[in-house]
């Protein structure tokens, strides 16, 4: 019998979908201006809420959002600066408790080892 070979497509190289019929939403491009004038074009859709600062492309400054050439003044952010652990124990506990709460448990441990009880 001859080999015959078998005709057909690369599966999920190439798309079966076309362009046609699709609506593509508005879009409107804003600018972005670091500190060393680097100056970045950007493509956001025409109803987002624009960031006021984009990371720059050609370096790590931060770029703000320029508006008729101008820079936008930034907002004050009144953002909580994140709590640790120890301040937010201390919200729920003053500084002596916390210490009576350690040496309870530092003896409670102390005992488990001298009854020669490993711990967990």
């Amino acid at each position: 019998m001859a080999q015959q070979t078998m005709r057909g497509m690369r599966l999920g190289t190439q798309s079966l979908e076309s362009e046609r019929g699709v609506n593509y939403s508005a879009r409107s491009t804003h600018s972005y201006q670091c500190i060393n004038n680097h100056v970045s074009e950007m493509v956001f859709a025409a109803d987002a809420e624009l960031p006021q600062t984009w990371q720059c492309k050609q370096c790590p400054e931060q770029a703000t959002l320029l508006e008729d050439g101008k820079m936008v003044v930034l907002e004050a952010n009144d953002d909580k600066t994140p709590r640790s652990h120890w301040e937010m124990l201390l919200e729920r506990r003053t500084r002596e408790e916390l210490e009576e709460i350690l040496q309870e448990r530092l003896d409670y441990i102390r005992a488990r080892r001298a009854g020669g009880q490993a711990d967990l």
